[in-house]
């Protein structure tokens, strides 16, 4: 078959210049192992396109090809296959074989080559995106994906003006590549499991590149996500400056399974290229089709996420519709209120489960807890004060000269706020004493955000959004804070500069629960993250445990409210404090 004229390009220069691309020798090796297909198989069609109209990659331009199997009718949509690299394996001839025989179900393939930025003039180099596109983490892969050339390819038509109509549904969709494509591929799945379920994975670079070496540990930590994964490596694979590829790909396999994943591995003696790969896929296609049209289903996770998740609860949408949703809190009947910021509202979840209007100007009420008056304390921006509002609707001066932004208050009826509006470093930790009188207790945070207590209440966690830590002091007599320490040590997306740790909140056990743009990572009481809960829509600034029993979770995630039921129960501030037992060191 032909190639467009970038995507000649790519071939000539692309895999000569990226670092990790696979050698011309790959091609070779696949040429002297290519074996004639059955003559009654019937044969797909494959056609070459460019694309150059990239907003995820501004200035790239790429080719791409689109495998359509002879047995696809043009009306129903058909399940598909990506592929980083443009073809390999002789995927066009596999997939015609095991259509035939109703191994994997009538498939589209569509097969791309990383992007390129021309060059500015004959003596310049291009640019070369491979490894920028495919070794980073992160979803900017998936959206070029999704949004840019999976729609591309729906704009063509066969040779003989079939449209072609592509599954939106995760579970009729794989992706896979090798080396940098492989990672590139699992990324995908990662950021995006409802749009991917099914990975194909050769020679992956699970390395430090581009952050790919942290997967084995996030995968051990996050609740598992629905990915059928096949993984292919050598014993004779790279071992240089970014990291051991056979190593790293074990890690991986043993990081899968002990996560309760659906993962398969084919190991070798080979090196780093495509001949065991080229040799396996048709098995691996198999293995990932396997079942179809059953769902891909999740696995199990740690022993730590099975210890305060409850099997078959997932996330549970309370309301939507809202501006900027903050201050989860709870009173001591287990009935959750939050507040809509931008909206200055204050809303109650009533007994049917969905909000009411608690507040109608709640002075742009933020971060909020519940005291040991019953009354509802809340940091309101419009004024810089704290205030608190009783049951008919009414509201009370507790504190004045400073913005906060989250408090919590103590079972004797202290109050610790933050305030991270002053000036970058110099943010500060505010103490209000039951008599009304208010002092600094700390600052120099770079910007102090989520606040609670432990659950015997003698110590204060403070969130730092634009760092990777979360606070812990230990409280005097008189309220003030001794023992400053750097505690909680949080994961940082790998497209974000800081974690974005908001919300604070601990469980009866001692665990501390951190609303992160990662997502709500669940910290043991020795300050290491064991598990990380994806929220539906990827945001969470805020949480609280709520219901009879404190033992629903309850997210402010932006626009929308969520729930789920937990194994574990909520430690409510407001009450007596009570001694967990140890952690496990």
């Amino acid at each position: 078959m032909s190639y467009p004229p970038p995507y000649r390009v790519l071939l000539g220069f692309g895999f000569l210049f990226a670092v990790f691309a696979l050698p011309a020798a790959i091609r070779s090796e696949d040429k002297k192992t290519e074996k004639p297909a059955a003559a009654d198989v019937p044969k797909g069609e494959v056609k070459g396109y460019t694309f150059a109209q990239s907003k995820v990659f501004p200035g790239t331009t790429r080719g791409y090809s689109v495998y359509v199997p002879q047995q696809y009718d043009g009306k129903t949509p058909a399940c598909v296959y990506v592929n980083q690299d443009g073809v390999q394996y002789k995927a066009p001839e596999v997939f015609d074989r095991l259509i035939a025989e109703k191994a994997m179900p009538v498939t589209i393939g569509v097969f791309v080559s990383p992007g390129v930025v021309p060059a500015a003039n004959p003596m310049a180099l291009p640019r070369f995106n491979r490894s920028y596109e495919y070794d980073g983490l992160g979803d900017a892969y998936a959206r070029f994906v999704l949004d840019e050339l999976l729609p591309d390819v729906e704009s063509r038509t066969t040779a003989d003006g079939r449209a072609i109509k592509l599954s939106k549904n995760g579970n009729d969709r794989a992706i896979g590549g090798a080396s940098s494509g492989a990672v590139c591929a699992f990324t995908a799945a990662w950021e995006r499991p409802d749009a991917f379920t099914r990975v194909f994975s050769a020679i992956g670079t699970y390395v430090g590149l581009r952050g790919g070496n942290a997967y084995p540990t996030l995968i051990r930590k996050y609740e598992p996500k629905p990915i059928r994964v096949f993984l292919q490596d050598g014993e004779t694979d790279l071992n240089i400056y970014g990291g051991d590829w056979w190593m790293a790909n074990q890690e991986m396999e043993r990081a899968l399974k002990f996560a309760g994943y659906e993962v398969e591995h084919a190991w070798g003696k080979g090196g780093h290229n495509g001949q065991h790969a080229t040799e396996i896929f048709p098995d691996a296609m198999k293995w990932l089709w396997k079942g179809w049209p059953e769902p891909v289903k999740a696995g199990a996770g740690s022993a730590q996420l099975k210890e305060i998740l409850v099997p078959g609860q997932t996330w549970e949408l309370v309301g939507e519709g809202y501006r900027f949703t903050e201050g989860a809190a709870v009173n001591a009947k287990g009935e959750v209120f939050f507040n809509d910021v931008g909206a200055s509202k204050t809303y109650k979840v009533g007994p049917d489960g969905k909000p009411v209007v608690y507040l109608d100007d709640s002075k742009r009420g933020d971060g909020q807890r519940f005291g040991p008056d019953g009354r509802l304390y809340a940091n309101a921006a419009a004024e810089g004060k704290v205030l608190a509002w009783d049951a008919e609707g009414g509201s009370a001066v507790i504190a004045d000269g400073f913005r906060g932004n989250d408090l919590v208050v103590t079972h004797d009826g202290g109050i610790y706020a933050t305030d991270p509006f002053t000036k970058p470093g110099a943010s500060s930790v505010w103490y209000v004493s039951p008599k009304g009188e208010k002092k600094v207790v700390d600052t120099g945070l770079n910007f102090a955000n989520g606040i609670t207590l432990s659950p015997d209440q003698t110590l204060l966690y403070v969130a730092d959004s634009r760092s990777h830590w979360v606070y812990s002091y230990q409280i005097k007599a008189d309220g003030s804070l001794a023992g400053k320490q750097k505690y909680y040590h949080l994961h940082v997306a790998d497209t974000a500069e800081d974690s974005g740790a908001d919300g604070l909140r601990t469980d009866r056990d001692g665990r501390l629960w951190v609303a992160t743009r990662s997502g709500l990572q669940v910290c043991d009481q020795a300050g290491r993250v064991n598990c990380v809960l994806p929220t539906p829509n990827g945001k969470i600034s805020n949480l609280t445990f709520g219901g009879p029993e404190f033992d629903v979770l309850y997210a402010t995630c932006g626009d929308k409210v969520f729930k789920r039921k937990v194994k574990v129960k909520g430690a409510n501030h407001d009450q007596l404090p009570f001694k967990p037992a140890p952690p496990r060191l």
